[in-house]
């Protein structure tokens, strides 16, 4: 591996911010926790910048290029930061203009354009052209999160390529500044830079013959955009440049009409390369888009996140996704079916706008990051993931890739934009053997010349970046090479946009991330068990590709509630995960008890909806727990971890004698008290205290079950439970379930509990309970203390086993502690056969309720606001719910996203803004919306909790409603009043 080009440059970085600090408005950055973040973006290599600067305005912009030229400091533009080739991280200044510089500045919809700042995130710009029935036709599936400057950088495509254009083919014009300091506005013409004309006059053949062959060669720089016959354009020969030849500061695009009735094709084949055969057979009828996807995709979608994530398929183990368009939704069905007729396959379906169709072409956009671990669960990286060839050889080309791979023993998981050529793929190379950078290198080095040998294009729409600039003298002739050198000098002759890559490129495995990671293991906290018991593995799942930064509330994603608060790259599921990428590197940051550390993992609510929202399966709850382990394993703790981490605890003790609770609550109900002990206990004093049960559900449960059906937790009864020899006393036509009361349920609320009792009989069924309390740890698990949890559920496993051993269904209450039985016990617990089962015999109240004859309310002209808990999203998913809430007849809002108090963490010291903010994201507009006598609908403690914290509004059970607790007055969901943050 060649020297880490982090040492690149000498300049003394206490000038370089001496200078930005006091000449703009926005703000720069040099703590080790930031350059972490800016170190990597979603390719495979590392580089620490020496600043990162968030410019509020162009003159700031002006600014920074103009001081890194004086000191000769390197400059990166950075949009999204989800490149896949490495073209978005550098040594010297990283610019994100994502953070501010993001405002659509103008639409015109007669001339149908766009002018819009360089952060514009590419689905905003869709969003305000909706209105006026207009569109930005190239769709990268990261543009929920990719910036328009980005997708010019890259000459970004997505799958409507073929029918909309690529990112050149919807430019307009730019203004830009190249390195010299040199504005210009770049449209057609060249005359903005002066000598241009002259070096494309000079290598006319080169260009003619080796530029531009076919839509997707997007290697390089665009050369014949300098070609007299094509009518030269300055704006069209920048994009693709990666930020190496200028900074662009705004752009006018072009929109497109948005296509009427998209409908969805399905076809299926033997094989991805029968399927990639077929795709000349389709083009000719003008799809607007026609996508390659493999079975062990859909396989990996499916152990993912459940078998019916997956809409049925047509038979076959490689399809083409194909999106038809038509002026009514019949004609669009209609010409779906020719296509169908003409594709060399009698395996097809067809999918109307809707659902399955959306839920297809989700995970056709999630496929980055699903396709980053194999089959065995090793990881797969970029790298040689945006190969093209003309699309009439696609399926030979596909057919000696594979055999490359087998010849170098690795694998690849082909996909990707067909129509047009472009294969994406993730290889699993061995980065983590000691030969593992000569296989990178070997490989790619041969998958390039195999590339070239097809006519095509080491890169189809990600550009070059680090990744494959060396690849270009492979496909280009010396005088090519030479024009793409004489092209650099005009517009930076200094080489400071963007150095090494395209131009004088650095090889392709300098600064490789993941083979700077030292291995490190487990500590007897979790097991880590899907990433083979590495840690390292665990956090370098995170592939970059910047999910979390998306709002995907819209189409029900959770993922990242702080992030959508506070719009800080420090805030989302991939900063926090480059910081500990950095800790297991032992570079910027060395130790899991650093400051950088916390405040990376601080405003992490802990909701897990990354372990089911990322693609890549990021679980950034679990990290942080097993962070919070190994830092305080032995030490003094923060007092929050001591009063919430043991609430079950002192809810027990406050619960021990009848009448003890009530004084407590009396004692606490006096504001001046409540406020001493939540500061003294590391809490927000503006938060109120819990109420605690005046008595544990356990006893009343066991007064109102008969003795008959409430045993079985014995120890006697255990044995028999085990033994096949347990014979209930009530009818033997009963099913049974065993009503699991978790702490929250036993000591702080029950209502939603004592409801489910008269809910479950109702319906037919026997409820057993436990004799003995059985705690799932989840407020020690959150605060990471693990030794402890884990003794804790020990012994919840002893009474729950003989129960999951007889195949009875363990109902859970709370939705979280739920799921730490169906998730957190079994990496806790990776080899003991008790966590397995009782994993598997675990419910929520829904799920045995969905098939049974429940009677419902008619709730029919009433809105019913409901507040998914996140923990349940992420593991159990809210399928059964929603199917019971459809009885109703109810008119039901879903919100997305965490209601910010997520446990522990809305309630402790310094979190408190935010967690108001996270609320701002659904929940509390959702509230002040709410038509009047609407009904709230949260399981879970918390989101109650927040509710009525932050809205007075009393929230409801899913079996309080079930059971008709919604006619009963004291029920609106409507806001009363706005927290104080909101006010304020």
């Amino acid at each position: 591996m060649s020297a880490d080009t982090t040492a690149d440059t000498n300049t003394d970085v206490t000038d370089v911010v001496t200078d930005l600090t006091r000449s703009i408005a926005g703000t720069v950055d040099t703590s080790p926790r930031r350059l972490a973040e800016y170190a990597v973006d979603a390719s495979n290599y590392r580089v620490v910048p020496q600043v990162v600067a968030f410019p509020k305005s162009t003159a700031d912009v002006v600014t920074i290029l103009d001081v890194a030229r004086s000191q000769s400091v390197p400059i990166t533009s950075r949009g999204g930061g989800t490149s896949q080739a490495g073209n978005s991280i550098g040594t010297g200044i990283v610019i994100d203009f994502s953070r501010h510089l993001n405002h659509i500045l103008d639409i015109d919809p007669v001339a149908k354009t766009a002018r819009v700042e360089p952060g514009v995130l590419m689905s905003e710009l869709q969003k305000a052209g909706k209105p006026h029935g207009l569109t930005f036709g190239p769709d990268p599936s990261t543009k929920n999160r990719a910036t328009i400057a980005g997708m010019i950088g890259n000459n970004s495509c997505g799958p409507h390529a073929i029918s909309a254009g690529r990112t050149v083919d919807n430019i307009v014009e730019m203004t830009a500044i190249d390195g010299t300091g040199r504005s210009f506005l770049a449209g057609a013409g060249l005359d903005p830079i002066p000598g241009l004309a002259e070096v494309a006059g000079r290598h006319l053949g080169a260009i003619r013959t080796e530029f531009g062959r076919f839509s997707r060669q997007a290697s390089a720089y665009a050369m014949e955009h300098l070609l007299p016959e094509y009518g030269p354009n300055l704006a069209k020969f920048l994009v693709g440049s990666e930020g190496t030849l200028t900074t662009i500061t705004e752009a006018v695009v072009s929109l497109g009409d948005l296509p009427n009735s998209p409908t969805v094709l399905v076809l299926g084949y033997p094989d991805m390369f029968e399927a990639a055969d077929a795709v000349p057979l389709v083009l000719p009828h003008g799809p607007l888009a026609v996508e390659g996807i493999d079975s062990r995709l859909m396989d990996m979608v499916r152990n993912h996140k459940g078998k019916n994530a997956v809409p049925e398929l047509p038979a076959g183990k490689g399809w083409l996704l194909i999106e038809v368009a038509g002026a009514t939704a019949d004609e669009a069905v209609a010409n779906a079916q020719v296509i169908a007729a003409d594709a060399g396959t009698d395996h097809f379906r067809i999918l109307p706008a809707g659902k399955e169709a959306s839920t297809l072409w989700g995970i056709r956009a999630d496929a980055g990051g699903l396709a980053g671990r194999t089959e065995d669960g090793d990881p797969a990286w970029t790298g040689w993931e945006d190969a093209a060839v003309p699309p009439e050889v696609l399926g030979d080309y596909l057919r000696d890739q594979d055999e490359l791979m087998a010849s170098f023993g690795i694998r690849g998981l082909p996909y990707g934009h067909f129509g047009d050529g472009c294969v994406h793929m993730r290889t699993d190379f061995p980065f983590d053997r000691p030969d593992g950078i000569d296989v990178f290198h070997d490989f790619v080095m041969e998958a390039g010349r195999l590339v070239t040998k097809y006519g095509g294009s080491a890169s189809g729409e990600h550009g070059d970046g680090r990744a494959r600039s060396e690849l270009l003298g492979l496909q280009h002739s010396d005088e090519a090479i030479a024009a793409l050198g004489e092209v650099k000098r005009l517009f930076d002759p200094n080489s400071l946009l963007n150095p090494g890559i395209i131009v004088d490129p650095l090889p392709i495995i300098s600064d490789l991330r993941r083979p700077q990671s030292i291995s490190i293991g487990t500590t007897g906290g979790f097991s880590f068990a899907h990433d083979k018991g590495s840690f390292t593995s665990a956090v370098h799942r995170c592939v970059g590709v910047g999910k979390c930064r998306a709002d995907t509330s819209g189409s029900g994603g959770f993922m990242c509630p702080s992030y959508l608060a506070t719009k800080d790259e420090k805030d989302s599921t991939r900063g926090r995960a480059r910081v500990l990428q950095e800790v297991t590197n032992g570079g910027l940051i060395n130790a899991f008890d650093s400051a950088e550390v916390a405040e990376s993992l601080d405003l992490c609510l802990s909701c897990k909806a990354c372990s089911s929202d990322c693609p890549a399966g990021v679980d950034m709850a679990q990290y942080k727990s097993e962070v919070l382990h190994r830092t305080y394993r032995g030490k003094l703790r923060p007092l929050a971890h001591y009063s919430l981490g043991w609430l079950p605890t002192w809810g027990r003790l406050l619960t021990a004698v009848p009448g003890v609770s009530a004084l407590a609550n009396a004692a606490l109900g006096f504001r001046p008290l409540a406020k001493l002990v939540l500061t003294g206990g590391g809490m927000d004093p503006r938060r109120k205290m819990v109420r605690f049960n005046d008595r544990r559900f356990s006893r009343w449960a066991k007064s109102r079950i008969s003795p008959a059906e409430a045993r079985g937790a014995s120890a006697a009864d255990r044995d028999a439970l085990v033994a096949d020899e347990y014979v209930s006393t009530t009818s033997a036509s009963k099913k049974q379930v065993l009503l699991w009361a978790d702490s929250f349920t036993e000591y702080l609320s029950d209502a939603g509990a004592r409801t489910a009792v008269d809910l479950l009989e109702s319906t037919g069924f026997e409820i057993l309970l436990p004799q003995q309390q059985a705690c799932c740890g989840l407020t020690l698990i959150s605060t990471g203390q693990l030794d402890a949890a884990k003794r804790k559920l020990e012994s919840t496993m002893e009474i729950l086993d003989p129960y999951a051993r007889k195949g009875i269904p363990i109902v859970g209450i709370e939705p979280s502690c739920t799921a730490v039985l169906r998730s957190d016990l079994g990496d806790l617990f990776p080899d003991d056969e008790r966590a397995r089962r009782i994993a598997a015999a675990t419910s929520t109240l829904a799920e045995v309720l969905v098939d049974a004859q429940v009677d419902v309310p008619d709730l029919t002209g009433r809105t019913v606001v409901v507040q998914p808990h996140c923990h349940q999203h992420s593991v159990m998913g809210f399928a059964a719910d929603r199917a019971l809430l459809e009885r109703t007849g109810a008119t039901v809002r879903e919100l997305a996203g965490c209601c910010g108090l997520a446990g522990n963490f809305g309630m402790e010291a310094g979190h408190y803004e935010t967690s108001v903010a996270v609320a701002e994201n659904a929940l509390l507009p959702a509230l002040r919306d709410a038509p009047e006598n609407s009904i709230y609908l949260a399981d879970g403690f918390s989101c109650r909790t927040q509710a009525a914290d932050l809205a007075n509004v009393n929230g409801m059970t899913l079996p309080q409603l079930l059971t008709g607790e919604a006619s009963k007055p004291g029920h609106s969901a409507r806001a009363s009043r706005l927290p104080e943050a909101a006010e304020a």
